[in-house]
């Protein structure tokens, strides 16, 4: 066993390391980060190029450190000039600060979050977007005060020339240019301060924000959609072209759960709990997905045809729109390097941030880009030829009649395996798919599963303590939810105590309550758990008219 194990991790580690560094460098699709050597690279932990041209970048290091460089428009790279610069400069009032989000505006100018709420602001200052109450230009990061002085910024979003901030208790503050009301203010004198967002967002919480050029977006935790500011091609989804100056909301979406809202050049996404797509707005690249290049002024599913979309990307600097689904498949549409694509393309990226860094106008990230990678694929690249393989395997499990092959080298590194000197061993307590996907996902760190099947493998991981896989079983029932499982997931939830996974399945229970309620799953539970779920429900105004 010894041998064995030297030689097959020794065999692997080269190609482990390669692995890593393929999955450190994915940044390198953008031509900016071609300056850096390998070394700079490997440090990265998150990124973001940015500008009108996209040739300004800000990437923080695994250390907490933050380096700018590029071209410093307006100086947008904080470096305390207006020099541009090919090599990376610190910003040293930031080093030790970790960075949670970063946006950036046209001018450009940038808004950068640190996980204990803290809200730095720099560059373009031409109509108060940095919120310090002077039109003066940042060269270097400022700490906001003021409005937001005992807030906790959680998330920014920048359009053109303003400025979004949502705080931790789910309030909006917006400041900067407000030529068309994207502040929300009420009117369209210009603000140069942050100021609370109130009208029909006034007692509500707020979970996610996004800026179009000149508007301003709103997600609410119920999943309403509010808009408010430029409306021209129907940017706000209102059904009408007229601008508003106080949030709006998107009425069309209505007995629709969204979850997830990002706004292009002058069109918006937005993706529901179960998976389908709306957009409305500007069309004129044909960045709606609608197969043609008329506005729409309300939202229209799209992708229709499609499978369950778990991800849907666009940004205010650029015409293009792309989305990911529940298989992995990533499809682009809108501007695409000069060509206008009607309906979504399915292409051969491996996620949306490849589609902007090769397609977009400008090739800006659609987001803040994060090197690191939830799912730990390196290991599991590096092993999945070798996972159930017969030559190279030294141990099977016997489950259902059927035989897995695996290495006993693996496993006691993976779990907590008891090496003794059986050749086989019998499995009677779970089901071969299950048992198989366990012993797969600790070569690979995937799961494949359907959400029903889900729920066996969720059961082992309980049993076994394995709470990466257990996090893992989550998601996949989480993004295969559907009102015809939902009760039946959320009763497992229960069972094995994901208390997140129990809260996503209620919410959705809630937010299509007459449905659910419809299917065989609800009224099958035992008594003490339908009355345990009306109760919440009650208490969540589910039953009020």
């Amino acid at each position: 066993p010894n041998f064995f194990f030297f030689f097959f991790f020794g065999s692997v580690f080269s190609s482990i390391k390669n692995q890593l560094r393929k999955a450190m460098v994915d940044v390198s699709k953008w031509p900016l980060f071609s300056l850096l050597s390998s070394e700079e690279l490997a440090k990265i932990r998150q990124a973001c190029v940015f500008g009108m041209s996209a040739n300004e970048a800000i990437y923080i290091t695994h250390s907490n450190e933050v380096f700018a460089f590029g071209s410093n428009c307006s100086s947008c790279l904080g470096t305390g000039d207006s020099q541009s610069t090919i090599v990376p400069k610190e910003l040293d009032l930031l080093r030790g600060k970790k960075v949670v989000g970063l946006s950036y505006g046209c001018g450009p100018h940038v808004l950068l979050v640190t996980a204990d709420g803290q809200l730095f602001a720099w560059g373009h200052n031409g109509y108060g977007q940095l919120g310090n109450g002077t039109t003066n230009q940042g060269m270097s990061p400022v700490l906001l005060s003021g409005n937001l002085l005992s807030k906790k910024v959680q998330e920014v979003a920048c359009g053109s020339h303003h400025s979004m901030a949502l705080t931790q208790d789910g309030e909006v503050f917006a400041w900067g240019y407000n030529n068309c009301g994207q502040i929300g203010s009420g009117s369209t004198a210009n603000q140069p301060y942050p100021k609370k967002v109130g009208s029909f967002l006034l007692g509500k919480t707020t979970v996610g924000i996004a800026c179009g050029q000149s508007s301003s977006m709103a997600l609410l935790s119920n999943g309403e959609v509010y808009g408010w500011g430029y409306n021209g091609n129907g940017h706000l989804g209102i059904g009408n072209n007229a601008n508003q100056l106080t949030p709006c909301r998107v009425t069309t979406l209505q007995g629709l759960c969204i979850q997830q809202i990002v706004s292009g050049w002058g069109h918006c996404l937005a993706l529901t709990d179960e998976g389908l797509l709306y957009a409305w707005g500007s069309n004129t690249f044909g960045q709606l997905g609608t197969g043609n290049k008329n506005h729409q002024l309300s939202p229209v599913h799209v992708m229709i045809d499609k499978e369950r979309v778990v991800e849907v990307a666009a940004c205010h600097s650029t015409q293009t729109s792309a989305a990911k689904t529940q298989s992995g498949q990533v499809y682009m549409w809108g501007q695409c390097r000069g060509q206008s694509i009607l309906v979504p393309y399915l292409t051969h990226f491996a996620n949306t941030d490849d589609v902007f860094a090769c397609f977009a106008s400008p090739p800006v990230m659609w987001r803040f880009m994060s090197m690191e990678h939830d799912d730990f694929m390196t290991i599991s690249e590096a092993l999945r030829k070798e996972f159930d393989s017969p030559e190279t395997a030294d141990l099977k499990f016997s489950v259902d009649g059927k035989c897995i092959h695996v290495h006993k080298a693996v496993l006691k590194i993976r779990c907590a395996f008891d090496e003794d000197q059986q050749d086989v061993i019998e499995i009677s307590q779970f089901s071969y798919p299950v048992y198989r996907s366990f012993l797969q996902f600790l070569y690979t760190d995937t799961v494949d599963l359907p959400p029903e099947d889900a729920i066996g493998l969720l059961d082992l991981a309980t049993s076994y303590c394995e709470n990466g896989l257990k996090r893992l079983c989550q998601q996949i029932i989480k993004r295969g939810i559907t009102v015809e499982n939902a009760f039946t997931l959320l009763s497992a939830a229960i069972r094995y105590d994901a208390q997140d996974l129990e809260e996503f399945c209620f919410r959705f229970c809630v937010n299509h309550l007459t449905l659910v309620t419809q299917t065989d799953a609800f009224w099958q539970v035992d008594g003490a758990m339908l009355k345990d779920f009306i109760t919440r429900a009650s208490h969540c105004g589910a039953f009020k008219n």
